[in-house]
């Protein structure tokens, strides 16, 4: 493996190392999300979320949409399949 695709995979995995990003990007698997709503079904404070879904954006993981103040969340697919590459490399196995 290259080690340009090991400092990306392990970023990656670092990002994903947190239960409150995990717990978001599972509630975003049935499609886009406004702040609020993440918020009430995770039952997490609004700068809590909004600081973790700001990480997982950075890290291109996760998509971001505003209409006049609310901003929506969905999740980047391109990226996760990136994602899949990268671990399937880091195991060497061919997908």
């Amino acid at each position: 493996m290259k080690p340009q695709s090991i400092q990306s995979a392990s970023q990656l995995f670092h990002v994903l190392s947190d239960e409150t990003r995990l717990r978001l990007i599972s509630a975003l698997q049935d499609g886009e999300k406004h702040v609020t709503s993440l918020c009430k079904k995770l039952r997490v404070p609004q700068p809590t979320v909004s600081h973790h879904l700001a990480l997982l954006r950075i890290h291109g993981l996760l998509i971001n949409r505003r209409r006049g103040k609310s901003v929506f969340y969905s999740i980047n697919e391109e990226a996760f399949k990136r994602g899949a590459v990268l671990a399937a490399e880091l195991f060497n196995r061919q997908r």
